[in-house]
């Protein structure tokens, strides 16, 4: 057996021999080994390239495209968005990072889109054995404005004062007339406002922005609306509002025609003359003086038997042959020649009854003349033939009898203005509504007069025109008065409307008029149905809350309707858009809050409006934005026709006559309050502040009022248009689209 195993070749000992053959093994795989791990190595050096160089293509695009903004794309230079754009890439990727060479990248813009391309090589390692000594890395990126579904509720200051330069300069009165309109304010936001637009839809307007999009319809598939709140003292609401939410009674400091109470009189058919009377006595012999037509009597003449002849002598007047009429005497006698005719006639005219009179009595008149002829000698010088002339002389002389008749009168009874009483007074206004949100342009109010009929008044026979009160069709702009609010009794608003008392309901947003809720409607501003009462013909200090008495008073106060406002719409294409914005016209007084309330209640999802505001039609979920823009301090005025009646008379707001310092105050208090409220719904607000008049305690109170960080200030028109393109730029989201 030992001998056997001896025998065993050496080679096949080895053969079995498992020792060492881990080392073999090795060694042979050792270069497929070599391949995996390198490769491993290299793709997690081009993975990590490909992916560094990719953040940095996107950032650089987005840099590119938040530094052009809503203007136009720049190359040169390191502010450039171009240089923007590249600066940020080499911050993520710079030329040699993990080994790469040969870094080649650029950014380039069309219609608003910045595309970044970038391309590097990526040295192998490991895998330089097989033959593969570099990889090109490339990647391609896109950024533009991706706007989400969008509201903006414009609340634009269009008061007086904007017709100011826009450069600040003197300005008096709040309003110069001699400003070129391309110089105004107004003209500065109209230009604002469009390129705004231009900024946010990528559409083109007749303004000239700069970096004008080419596009004339918006593209996009995001929901855009604007709407606009023109304010100055009052805003322009009410005919976009529904028939249900306008009260139908209103009460107006006003006034009521005072009457009184006459009668006219018509007399019928004439009724039989009752027998006539007896005539009155003959004619008695009248004195010379009562005849006249005195002259010479040719002949002489024969009266009683007696002869009298033409002439007698006489050296002098004084011994004319009496009767000598020149020294008093009578006449000698008179001949009687009487009608033969018998006239009648109506005492005219008859006297007028008198109320309650029913008959009116008439006189007739018979009348029989006769004509009597008088004679008399008077001196006469003739040619120095001194003698008495005998002369005759008429009288007519009638004899008269009296009837009488009479006519029935028939009384009517007038109302016949006299005057006015000016007072509160509560109006019937429902007319104005015709339906939906359809309404008519006036109302008819007993506020004016004029002429009735003509007729004879009791006691008189002239006729009169009497002066009747009368309707009349008052216009209605689409102002409104507000609802139920609070009043101020110390002077001190300031502590009342943090949080905003529940009983001010013309401060609450969403509260949806109804006839459960007292006080929840609004009522329509009648310029011509309302009057400030005044004693006196001057109104200085002469201001009265008592009723008055007159036949007219002057309407002292002043009223201010702005252009309508705009509910939120689309205005994808630019026309509609530049026509309203175009009309926008400066006028009146400042009043902040009125303007803010009712650019929130527009906006608000979940007020009057929600079926329109709370999601789009496909259900989308909307950014809401207002952007508030007003030139300058509140400014008001107690005589001012405004959403609270008539200040001074009305009181709504104060339990005490309120000076303008007064409603300064309380409208101050009310924007900080609605500021807050508003901010407070997830509606960010914007505030620019216009010109350079604007007092520390407004720019502080506007600041404060503003989303933090969504204040701008502009003392001029370009800082405005470059304000209202950033808010526009920063209202669209930055989105990487590739």
């Amino acid at each position: 057996m030992a001998c056997g195993r001896a025998g065993t070749s050496f080679m096949t000992r080895l053969g079995r021999d498992q020792r060492g053959n881990i080392l073999a093994i090795s060694a042979a795989a050792l270069i497929p080994l070599a391949g995996l791990i390198g490769g491993g190595v290299d793709m997690s050096r081009l993975y990590l390239t490909k992916t560094r160089l990719q953040q940095a293509c996107d950032a650089g695009a987005l840099a590119g495209r938040r530094a052009m903004g809503s203007g136009s794309w720049t190359d040169s230079g390191a502010t450039s968005s171009r240089g923007r754009a590249l600066e940020l890439f080499n911050a993520n990727f710079t030329d040699g990072a993990y080994g790469t060479d040969l870094l080649s990248h650029d950014f380039v813009e069309d219609d608003g889109e910045v595309t970044g391309s970038a391309v590097v090589t990526v040295p192998m390692t490991m895998m330089r054995i097989f033959g593969m000594t570099e990889r090109t890395m490339t990647v391609t990126c896109t950024a533009k404005m991706e706007i989400p579904n969008t509201d903006v509720m414009f609340v634009l200051d269009v008061t007086g004062s904007m017709n100011c330069p826009s450069d600040g300069s003197y300005c008096p009165g709040g309003n110069n007339g001699n400003t070129p309109a391309s110089n105004a304010r107004i003209y500065g936001l109209k230009s604002a406002v469009k390129c705004f637009y231009e900024a946010l839809l990528r559409v083109n307007t007749d303004e000239v922005c700069g970096g004008d999009p080419t596009a004339t319809t918006y593209s996009g598939t995001a929901q855009i609306r604007m709407g606009f709140m023109p304010y100055s003292v009052n805003v322009n609401v009410g005919k976009l509002l529904n028939n249900a939410w306008i009260a139908d009674n209103w009460s107006y400091q006003s006034r009521e025609p005072n009457l009184e109470t006459v009668y006219s009189w018509e007399a019928g058919a004439e009724g039989p003359k009752s027998p006539w009377g007896n005539w009155t006595a003959e004619p008695t012999l009248s004195e010379a003086y009562s005849y006249t037509g005195w002259s010479t009597v040719n002949g002489g003449v024969t009266i009683n038997g007696t002869n009298y002849p033409r002439y007698r002598s006489a050296t002098n007047s004084s011994n004319c042959t009496s009767p000598n009429f020149s020294t008093g005497g009578s006449v000698i006698g008179y001949s009687d020649s009487p009608s033969a005719t018998t006239s009648e006639y109506q005492v005219s005219p008859p006297p007028p009854p008198v109320h309650p009179a029913e008959v009116q009595p008439i006189t007739y008149m018979q009348e029989r003349e006769h004509e009597a002829t008088a004679y008399r000698y008077r001196w006469n010088s003739d040619w120095n033939n001194n003698k008495c002339r005998l002369q005759s002389g008429t009288n007519i002389h009638a004899l008269s009898r009296q009837a009488t008749a009479t006519r029935q009168v028939t009384w009517t009874e007038h109302a016949r203005w006299i005057g006015w009483t000016y007072k509160q007074k509560t109006f019937d206004v429902s007319t104005l509504k015709a339906g939906g949100t359809n309404w008519n342009g006036s109302v008819s109010l007993p506020l004016t007069t004029m002429n009735g009929p003509t007729v004879k008044l009791s006691g008189s026979n002239w006729d009169t025109t009497l002066v009747l009160p009368a309707n009349m069709d008052v216009s209605w702009d689409g102002c409104i008065e507000e609802r139920a609010t609070i009043q101020n009794s110390d002077g001190n608003p300031s502590d009342e409307w943090s949080p905003i008392p529940s009983g001010a309901l013309d401060m609450n947003i969403d509260l949806v008029p109804d006839a459960g809720t007292s006080g929840s409607h609004w009522g329509p501003m009648l310029e011509n149905a309302v009057w400030g009462r005044y004693t006196g013909s001057n109104t200085s200090n002469r201001t009265t809350n008592d009723v008055v008495t007159t036949s007219w008073l002057n309407r002292n106060n002043s009223y201010y309707c702005s252009t309508e406002a705009k509910k939120l719409q689309t205005w994808y294409t630019p026309g509609g858009f530049e026509t309203y914005v175009d009309s926008l016209t400066p006028i009146g007084n400042t009043y902040h809050d009125i303007g803010m309330i009712w650019g929130a209640r527009f906006i608000s999802p979940t007020g009057i409006f929600a079926s329109e505001n709370a999601q789009t039609s496909t259900g989308g979920a909307i950014q809401r934005h207002i952007i508030f823009m007003t030139d300058g301090d509140t400014m008001t005025d107690r005589t001012n026709y405004t959403s609270q009646g008539l200040p001074w008379w009305d009181r709504r707001q104060t339990t005490y006559a309120p000076s303008n310092g007064n409603l300064d105050d309380i409208l101050n208090a009310r924007l900080v309050a609605l500021c807050t409220a508003i901010k407070n719904r997830n509606i960010t607000l914007w505030v620019v502040s216009y010109g350079t008049g604007t007092s520390s305690a407004t720019q502080t109170r506007l600041q404060n009022c503003a989303t933090p960080g969504k204040f701008f200030q502009a003392n001029d028109t370009p800082t405005l248009i470059s304000n209202f393109k950033q808010i526009a730029s920063e209202i669209a989201d930055l989105r990487l689209t590739s």
